[in-house]
């Protein structure tokens, strides 16, 4: 298994070079030369299988035996996994009226990403022990990312770990989940901005090849394919779980799966598990924020003039970019047309599909845009029907759900990314109370550490200066936090 951009700048990378990677030299994306298939045999013969046991069968087919061998790659899954709050990992939940809700939000810091990060960190710790080697991750995030990666690699001595955040537009229990990290690898940014203002000065930052060569650094945004590759199994463990897949029937069943989504990194992997084979309806929910309801239903892939504010912070994204990977997976790698219609976005913000690839995208995807009163009136429904608390998030699905009937003979799922624990404020808007955990309730006593990035200032400028001195401190096997310096918050 062999890596190449989706704008065809780059072919035949490894999964090691590619995992130390964020964006392709040519500004596209990383995806695999070829997906493989999954036969109805395979899916019948993996039906019984647990949460962990699917990611082993995904990843070996993603994951050449040279680079990483099968019996260190059960080892890393289940060290990635073993922090998690219950011991099945991830588990579906069925409440009134077919509605099956699949948990992903039991790890360390209550979201869907630390299922895939955990994982990814133990690549990556493979790989530097193995090549004695170190590296520097630059994330920027929208909410649950950021924190997410941090616990993923926290004091890991081989590796530093730059985080920007949009300040004062995510939750406190999100802000606080990264700004109470204190390690000597970990080094947070506040930015006075949007998730979108942060991702313009990263981009400049990975096109850097000699930034990026020198300092090793790579991205643990949905950016790095080994993030997208361990979100398959999410699609496939409820897949698996809610179809009855009979032995001697001539097809299989189909699965509906409703899907918030912010950069499209899991309706991504909903879209690569449909091409392996598996027979999956897909919807694409989002807040207000909608471009990519836009584009799914118009062939409208513009911004909008500004990023919302809402409910669902870790969706207020206008630029969902993993759909540079859905735009090359259904058109078949047409690189040409991928790597046209993006720099035409990247450039002016507003490109129309064209019609051929419109058509392509609507054949795999539905979609639909909830608003706030959407989300309030969601969680209050869910909550009398069920006394099943979700998060707003969460319920940008659920009310797809609610406001569409199940299609005869078809199953469906809604993806629950986050507990609602880290939505406090949503949770009292809709009326409603919840018990914090004792970790969330913790937060609020612990110190903090981070540095602001204000509008007026070059966040470019700023962050690669940091980066220098952190790879500075390093060569002189220095720690970097000896003690506070002024632009330290605390």
């Amino acid at each position: 298994m062999l890596y190449c951009s989706t704008r065809g700048g780059v072919q035949g990378w490894s999964f090691r070079d590619v995992l130390f990677s964020g964006y392709a030299p040519d500004g596209g994306m990383f995806m695999p030369e070829t997906i493989p298939s999954l036969s109805p045999e395979t899916l019948r013969s993996w039906r019984h299988l647990s949460y962990q046991q699917l990611m082993c069968e995904i990843c070996s087919l993603f994951i050449p035996q040279h680079e990483i061998p099968s019996h260190h790659l059960k080892d890393l899954i289940s060290e990635a996994l073993c922090k998690f709050s219950i011991a099945e990992t991830v588990r579906i939940v069925s409440l009134k009226d077919s509605l099956s809700i699949l948990e992903l939000f039991h790890g360390e810091t209550l979201a869907f990403k630390d299922l895939a990060m955990s994982c990814t960190a133990q690549f990556l710790k493979y790989f530097l022990h193995k090549e004695k080697k170190r590296a520097m991750i630059l994330v920027g995030t929208s909410g649950d990312t950021g924190g997410s990666a941090i616990r993923s690699i926290f004091g890991f001595s081989d590796v530093d770990i730059v985080v920007v955040f949009p300040r004062g537009r995510i939750t406190k229990v999100q802000e606080r989940q990264m700004t109470t990290s204190i390690a000597d690898n970990i080094h947070v940014f506040a930015a006075d901005g949007t998730s979108d203002d942060i991702d313009v000065p990263l981009r400049k930052l990975f096109a850097d090849p000699d930034l990026v060569k020198r300092y090793g650094l790579m991205s643990l945004n949905s950016v790095n394919w080994a993030r997208i590759l361990l979100q398959l199994p999410h699609f496939l463990f409820a897949y698996l779980q809610l179809c009855t897949l009979q032995p001697d029937a001539d097809a299989l069943p189909e699965l509906e799966v409703l899907v918030p989504t912010g950069g499209a990194g899991n309706i991504t992997a909903g879209c690569i598990l449909k091409k392996m084979g598996v027979p999956l309806r897909l919807v694409a929910m989002v807040n207000s924020n909608d471009i990519l309801h836009r584009t799914v239903q118009s062939g409208d892939f513009s911004m909008a003039s500004d990023v919302r504010q809402t409910l669902a912070p870790a969706i207020d994204i206008q630029d969902p970019y993993n759909m540079e990977r859905v735009f090359w997976l259904l058109s078949a790698g047409d690189t040409e047309m991928v790597r046209s219609v993006m720099e035409e976005f990247q450039k002016i913000h507003r490109v129309a599909l064209p019609l051929t690839l419109h058509k392509q995208v609507c054949e795999v995807l539905s979609s639909g845009s909830v608003s706030d009163e959407g989300i309030l009136y969601t969680m209050r429904r869910c909550w009398q029907e069920n006394h099943y608390l979700i998060c707003p998030h969460t319920a940008v699905a659920v009310w797809y759900h609610y406001n569409r009937a199940v299609t005869p003979g078809v199953n469906r799922c809604c993806i629950a990314t986050a507990s609602p624990a880290k939505f406090q404020e949503a949770v009292h808007r809709a009326g409603l109370t919840l018990d914090l955990p004792e970790d969330v309730l913790a937060l609020e006593t612990m110190k903090t550490r981070y540095k602001p990035l204000e509008k007026s200032e070059d966040w470019e400028t700023k962050l690669r200066q940091h980066i220098e001195l952190i790879g500075s401190v390093r060569d002189r096997g220095e720690t970097f936090y000896q003690k506070k310096t002024k632009d330290l918050q605390s």
